[in-house]
């Protein structure tokens, strides 16, 4: 959607409307994050032996999902990301946050820190244009070992670092997550 302006506007209405054209964008970009969580969790929980909770709003310290199978004692807490770029960045602030997450819950032998990105099929191409493009998911575990760092995915899986302006190449693995997708997002058990 591109915005343009009638030249006899006056400045206060001008910026009034780009206030509202802001507010709608990042209404969006809201509303399409809890889409893929909520997607996450209804996936989760439609597993007999896991269960699922999306834990708020992004305001508050806490991880967006978090997931425990108690009867195999494994837990994840998952950070979602979904957009119509072509890449996808995680903030290190995040990383850290959901590191502290997993660590307190000690009881539970497998512990992981997921990264769950959903490239949406439509590409932005331009400031409200779009292109059909494959839907893509990945599911990368973050390694404990990295310091923490902003970091992206790329459409095609890649991740890499962004430490003092510059890119630096990291290898995440691909977590298998215990449901798999049709293309209408039915699960298959």
């Amino acid at each position: 959607m591109e915005l343009t302006l009638p030249k006899k506007l006056n400045l206060k209405k001008q910026s009034s409307l780009i206030s509202k054209m802001n507010q709608k964008v990042a209404r969006t970009r809201r509303q399409r994050g809890y889409n893929w969580e909520d997607t996450l969790v209804k996936r989760f929980n439609a597993r007999d032996t896991w269960k699922a909770f999306r834990l708020g709003s992004p305001s508050v310290a806490l991880p967006d999902i978090l997931v425990v199978n108690t009867s195999e004692s494994i837990i994840y807490v998952i950070e979602a990301k979904s957009g119509t770029s072509t890449t996808l960045r995680v903030p290190y602030d995040q990383i850290i946050r959901c590191l502290k997450w997993i660590d307190t819950f000690e009881l539970y032998r497998t512990r992981k820190m997921i990264i769950a990105f959903k490239f949406m099929s439509k590409k932005r191409i331009g400031k409200g244009k779009y292109e059909h493009r494959e839907l893509k998911e990945y599911y990368k575990i973050w390694d404990k070992s990295l310091t923490p760092m902003d970091f992206v995915c790329t459409y095609d899986g890649e991740t890499y670092a962004i430490s003092g302006g510059k890119r630096q190449s990291i290898v995440l693995d691909d977590c298998l997550m215990p449901f798999s997708k049709t293309k209408n997002d039915r699960i298959l058990l």
